[in-house]
């Protein structure tokens, strides 16, 4: 199911499906984030829905007229779970937002930082929850959204789609509560960069480059490795925010 079947070998071919690509990337970017108002994640579902179609179509399988909507279906489901899973992420989160602008404005860090400590474990926590059910329940999850009776190469595919999409999913939730963090303390440029970094700079760049070298597991590779990524990022950033609230305390002290 993963070998690819190219149409000709050549740099010639080769540099055409990039332009190819780019070309139809820049037309969807704008439609998905202006459009469909889905914001910076709309960039990124366009640069994953185009390789999609686009690798999908070069598969031994899913090439094939019978199974051709196969990864976009199954990504498709994969997405409305992660999906469940950020919004409590953001729930959380969001809940932070005028406890934090209190306690900043009122100079009492220390309540900052210990909300900080919980949040970040709290996100964890729910993306450990949603790791469990990607990687132990596949199957089960699948049928929730319907598609049980479909083909083995649909099962086949949607359970490696949630297990290897997902597997980093506690980074990716972390990484959400930390970009909203960061603007509720005042931070607002270095969580719009990160939030660009993860959803622009890595979550399209991997998408259109990993699926170069691995097909169609190149692009359920890309949410992963950007993720991995980006929490690096975040983890400089949390470092430096845990600093600072520990250096204003004991300035007040």
């Amino acid at each position: 199911m993963n070998s690819i079947i190219r149409a000709d070998g050549s740099p010639k071919f080769a540099m055409v499906s990039i332009l190819a690509g780019a070309v139809v990337n820049t037309i969807l970017d704008p439609v998905f984030i202006f459009v469909f108002r889905w914001g910076m994640m709309g960039a990124a579902m366009a640069a994953i829905n185009n390789m999609l179609k686009k690798y999908g179509a070069l598969d031994l399988i899913f090439g094939q007229a019978q199974y051709a909507q196969i990864p976009m279906a199954v990504v498709g489901i994969v997405m409305k779970f992660f999906q469940i899973i950020i919004s409590i992420v953001v729930g959380l989160a969001a809940g932070c937002i005028p406890i934090v602008g209190f306690n900043m404005g009122a100079g009492k860090k220390s309540r900052v930082r210990e909300l900080f400590t919980k949040l970040l474990l709290a996100e964890a926590a729910v993306g450990a929850v949603g790791f469990l059910f990607a990687e132990c329940f596949p199957r089960q999850l699948i049928s929730i959204f319907g598609s049980a009776n479909e083909s083995v190469y649909y099962t086949d595919f949607a359970v490696k789609a949630f297990r290897m999409y997902l597997c980093l999913i506690i980074l990716a939730c972390v990484n959400k509560a930390c970009f909203i963090f960061l603007q509720a303390m005042g931070k607002a440029v270095e969580s719009t960069a990160l939030s660009m970094i993860r959803e622009v700079v890595f979550g399209v760049g991997f998408a259109l480059l990993l699926p170069v070298f691995f097909g169609l597991d190149g692009v359920l590779l890309s949410m992963p490795v950007s993720d991995m990524l980006t929490f690096l990022v975040a983890l400089v950033l949390i470092c430096n925010t845990y600093k600072e609230l520990n250096k204003t305390g004991e300035a007040a002290l």
